[in-house]
């Protein structure tokens, strides 16, 4: 299911966005070995002080397995500003009606290698619908993505060709970059959609999701309180039981009447102070025998 976070909405899925940059973190800062800012686990740079919108693919339990972040071209974008070496000189394109998409990855350690809609295929073909399709509805006519070399085979594979390329191929990190041209058409959403066999909306209702993400962390909240509840119940109980059983073996030493009574006591006495803190056990029963 996809997301789309603008600065309408960013502030109740924060949590999303957090999980959006911790996943690009893994991918371009740990996968790829790009150039990135990583700070606290998260890749943010400063293209996302721009107000962009991205559009986030999040599978049934609301965990974020893709994203892509979309940018208006008239102002500061990555091709122009830290991409420029691709254009070899050239001006970088502008238009209200083109858009930049980058930083699009998935979550190759989540989804599986199959064809179902837990796989990398379905979860890349889904962020494309819903990054085509978001843009078309906001009146974008095309979209200037900056790309590996892998990626711009998956875009082939999944029957979502660029039409045009910008510029040439520069390396980049672990692997080089090219600048590719979509277009946003029904025709184009229609071929990534048959590719993937995807129907129906893909896009999720803010409110419904909201509400299952906010149910999962009560409930992930709530074993939390539990486990340490119990933890400390567990600790609480150990503590009365290493006593009780220090009293029982006081008693026993003082009580035996043989070196092998002598000796058995012991034994418990050895038994405990293995399995707990020799020193507070050892002070303990030195206090109780004198």
């Amino acid at each position: 299911m996809i997301l789309v976070i603008d600065a309408l909405n960013e502030h109740r899925f924060a949590d999303v966005l957090e999980d959006m940059f911790r996943l690009r973190a893994r991918v371009f800062g740990e996968r790829l070995g790009w150039d990135v800012k990583i700070e606290n686990g998260m890749e943010i740079d400063e293209f996302d002080a721009l107000n962009p919108a991205y559009v986030v693919g999040l599978d049934d339990d609301g965990n974020v397995i893709a994203c892509v972040r979309a940018l208006q071209t008239t102002g500061p974008h990555m091709l122009s500003d830290v991409f420029s070496s691709i254009l070899d000189g050239e001006p970088p394109m502008r238009s209200a009606t083109l858009w930049e998409s980058t930083r699009f990855c998935v979550d190759t350690d989540r989804l599986d290698r199959g064809t179902g809609r837990s796989s990398i295929s379905y979860a890349t073909c889904e962020l494309m619908t819903g990054s085509l399709e978001y843009a078309r509805d906001a009146g974008i006519t095309d979209i200037v993505t900056v790309i590996d070399p892998v990626m711009d085979r998956v875009l082939k594979r999944s029957d979502n060709a660029p039409y045009a390329y910008v510029g040439s191929r520069k390396p980049m990190g672990k692997v080089s970059a090219l600048a590719a041209l979509l277009d946003c058409s029904d025709e184009r959403i229609e071929r990534v959609r048959n590719f993937a066999g995807i129907e129906g909306d893909v896009f999720v209702d803010e409110n419904v999701l909201r509400a299952r993400l906010d149910q999962k962390s009560a409930t992930r909240n709530a074993m939390s309180n539990a486990v340490d509840k119990a933890l400390a119940e567990a600790a609480e109980f150990t503590t009365i039981s290493c006593v009780e059983m220090l009293d029982y073996c006081t008693d026993q030493i003082r009580a035996a009447r043989s070196v092998d009574e002598l000796e058995a006591a012991m034994r418990i006495v050895q038994e405990l102070m293995t399995n707990h803190k020799p020193a507070e056990l050892g002070g303990l029963l030195e206090r109780q025998v004198q």
